[in-house]
């Protein structure tokens, strides 16, 4: 029997290509709203999404005939993975996909925080030559603490291996550090770092995990890199922190003013307080959700999800 996948969002032409060329006949459906998707989900065998809506019980409920759920990201938090689970469901998420966008990325942050790249390239267009104003620092010597050391951390921890930099990780499972980093207990990690990146999923421990407590619990103060998820961060936290000196700088690709979809920044026209103050500051770089975000990653995230349909049900 064929199996019928619906895509509910557009991602790159290869996977449906592929798809088809496995036997599968594919469905395409970017506009419905999720009433109407969930009218029709029990025709499918499988779904394809990145972030256009949450999967919750009723959803799945609905969809009596799903057999998996693929989601073109590194992350699986808008499905409830524990439900979809206990009905036979297989999930499938692409983290190795856009684990080198990410660690290029953070990279790419923390050496233009260091060197007031934004900053300087902002005041030069202006016709400034602030040259004193604009002295950097070297990343050589410094000591990088990574939260989270699974497909995204590894990857960041590989491009520093150019550095001279001692790099330390801290993850919630055993026995996950390598020659490029060393695992460590969190309150060591603490103690040294002079950077820290997060590297985390969305989930009950993570959510505000970066607070005035988390934040007033490091030794010295520290820069902040986050390509991870937005609600990790309380941004009024770190403002505080911001103002006190006690972070020095952040990068951040995600806040916590982020729809659930990702596709949009705010769910009304409101500015934060706290959100306007990153805006209007010198040691803070902004991206909008891109760190996994780039020509060869929309590529590779495809075909992760084509190879693990293919190796779980071909």
């Amino acid at each position: 029997m064929t199996m019928k996948v619906l895509h509910l969002d557009s991602n790159h032409p290869l996977l449906i290509k592929q798809l088809n060329a496995l036997g599968f006949t594919n469905h395409e459906d970017y506009k419905a709203s999720k009433s109407e998707i969930e009218a029709k989900i029990s025709e499918y065998d499988g779904m394809i999404i990145r972030s256009r809506f949450s999967i919750d019980k009723a959803f799945l409920d609905a969809a009596t005939n799903l057999k998996f759920i693929g989601r073109v990201g590194a992350g699986l938090e808008n499905i409830d993975c524990d439900y979809a689970q206990k009905k036979g469901i297989h999930l499938i998420s692409a983290p190795e996909g856009n684990r080198n966008a990410v660690g290029e990325h953070a990279l790419g942050m923390l050496l233009s925080l260091f060197n007031k790249l934004n900053k300087a390239d902002r005041e030069v267009r202006q016709g400034q030559w602030l040259r004193e104003e604009n002295r950097g620092l070297e990343l050589d010597g410094k000591t990088i603490g990574l939260i989270g050391y699974g497909n995204m951390g590894k990857a960041f921890a590989k491009k520093l291996k150019g550095f001279d930099v001692e790099v330390l990780c801290h993850d919630i499972k055993t026995g996950v550090g390598d020659a490029n980093a060393k695992q460590v207990i969190l309150e060591e990690l603490k103690a040294k770092v002079d950077v820290l990146s997060l590297h985390t999923p969305q989930t009950a421990l993570t959510l505000n995990m970066v607070n005035s407590e988390f934040i007033n619990g490091f030794k010295k103060p520290f820069w902040l890199i986050n390509t991870a998820r937005g609600k990790s961060v309380v941004t009024e936290d770190i403002v505080s922190a911001l103002k006190s000196g006690q972070l020095l700088g952040a990068g951040l690709d995600v806040l916590e003013y982020e729809k659930s979809s990702f596709e949009n920044l705010f769910s009304s026209n409101t500015i934060p307080e706290a959100f306007q103050y990153l805006i209007e500051s010198e040691n803070v770089l902004l991206s909008p959700h891109v760190a996994g975000w780039t020509v060869e990653s929309n590529i590779k995230l495809a075909q992760t999800i084509v190879d693990k349909i293919k190796a779980k049900f071909c």
